[in-house]
Order: structure tokens, then sequence, then C-alpha cells
């Protein structure tokens, strides 16, 4: 992997390492993000009595571990296997993965735009890695469309970076959200709120509204591109917005953080 980062990994991060050095009571890893040493004491390993370490790991054995803590003027980097669960591991891997197919496509862009790989990858390191723990990750926001390369490059880079990531790089879909409250004191309150919400909605592919209870509404809104989905969401909020103010209505509306993934999977 290019990626080495300056600095000591933060208490309780998760790092991808090598075993390089197995003592009797201890274990001496490489942390590949960082280029630096740290040790896990043989009660970190794993739960319960360890006659030996060589029944857990071999030297050349790549490892996910936790942070435990980190001393900055010795360089020590104490870290743990056993406090690693399944599902960290698999997304760590995961992680990884991803990571690595970035740099492909930071390979290719950079023959493609005949510049040394090293030296792209140091531009877009410098860029990228103030705001993102991976690059992959930045890679993944200009597919959804929240960033654009060419704020950050001329032309020629930004549009061949770009074509390199949308051939490797499937978009996933985004899906957005935002709460109504509607209340309505007329006397046909109910059907001018039942109006707002299907005349908003008329003929807007991927857009949803389900009742929440208490005079509370949930507009769910999926697709690919996240300049567009948050344009419809808007736009069906402001439809309501404006029709229950002509009609003298109550509106108050709050954008939704996050969204789980049954809320996703509903659409």
């Amino acid at each position: 992997m290019f990626i080495k980062r300056i600095g000591f990994p933060d208490e309780s991060d998760l790092v991808m390492c090598t075993v390089v050095n197995i003592q009797h009571n201890s274990i001496f890893v490489n942390i590949h993000e960082y280029n630096k040493q740290g040790m896990i004491t043989i009660s970190e390993i794993a739960a319960g009595r360890i006659r030996n370490i060589r029944d857990y790991v071999l030297e050349g054995k790549v490892v996910v571990c936790k942070v435990l803590a980190v001393n900055q003027e010795r360089g020590y980097i104490d870290l743990s296997l056993r406090r690693v669960t399944e599902s960290q591991r698999r997304e760590k891997n995961d992680e990884i993965k991803q990571e690595l197919k970035a740099e492909k496509i930071i390979e290719m862009t950079a023959h493609l735009i005949n510049m040394p790989v090293n030296d792209f990858y140091s531009k877009l390191e410098d860029i990228f890695l103030k705001q993102y723990f991976y690059i992959y990750q930045a890679f993944d926001d200009v597919i959804s469309g929240k960033l654009e390369l060419k704020n950050f490059f001329d032309k020629k880079i930004a549009d061949a970076l770009e074509k390199s990531i949308r051939d490797k790089i499937k978009a996933k879909e985004i899906v957005v959200a935002g709460d109504l409250t509607i209340s309505s004191w007329e006397e046909k309150g109910i059907d001018t709120i039942k109006n707002s919400l299907i005349s908003s909605q008329h003929n807007i592919p991927n857009t949803k509204i389900t009742y929440l209870g208490g005079g509370r509404y949930r507009i769910i809104v999926k697709g690919k591109e996240y300049k567009a989905v948050e344009k419809i969401l808007k736009d069906v909020s402001d439809s309501v917005l404006s029709y229950m103010k002509k009609n003298k209505g109550i509106v108050e509306y709050v954008r939704v953080k996050n969204i789980s993934e049954n809320t996703a999977d509903s659409l």
C-alpha cells in the first residue's frame, strides 16, 4: 500500500499489521498505515491461558489490531488482537481492499497523464487525507457527486481521474430524508394535508412519504447522485410547505441526518 500516515494512530483505532517478531510474552508488529512498530502482550492475544503464542500467530501473518495506548514521546504503541470483533475485522479488511482498488485507479491515471505514480499519489494524499481516512472514501464522494475534482486539479488531471474512478467504481445508492410535522385547524384540514403530500411527489421517481404518527411524515428519496437526490428532497418539502401555507396549515421541517439500512431497503 502507498498510504503512510504522519504521526500516530489514536486510541481505539483499528490498524492493519504484519507480525515481524514473536517473543515469549509478546509480539511485535509493523503497522501498515503508519509505518511504525507496535507491541501486543500475551494477555491481549486471546482470551484465556496461552501456552504457545505460535498457536495463534506466526511471523509474516497479517492481522487487524485495536490500539490500546500510545506514548508518542517514547514511540510506543500498545495493541490488542483479542479485542477486535469478527465484524470489525471484516470491516477493516473490506476498507483495505477498497483502498487497494483506489491505488490501482491512481496508478492507471498516473500513466494516462504521464506523471510518476508516487508523485501523483503524494498529490492526492496531500489533498484528500486531511479530510478522509482513506482515499477511496474521496473517490466514493466523486461518484455520488459530493466532491468535484476540478476544484483541486486542472482539467486534464480532473477529467482523467474522474474517468478512471467511474470506470472502476460502481455508484452506490444514496438515501436522504426529511421529516415534516403538519397540522391544520381548518374544516377540511385532513384533506388539505393529504393533497399537499400527494401533489408534492406526483411523477417524481424513487420518492416515498410515510406516516410516522402524531402528525409527522417522512420524505424518503433514493438515487445515485447526491446533488440530484438532495434537490428532489428540497423540492418535495418546499412543495408541502408552500401548499400548506396557502391553505392556512402549520408545517415544521427537519432534515434527517442518518438513515438506517432498513429505511433504505423499504424504498
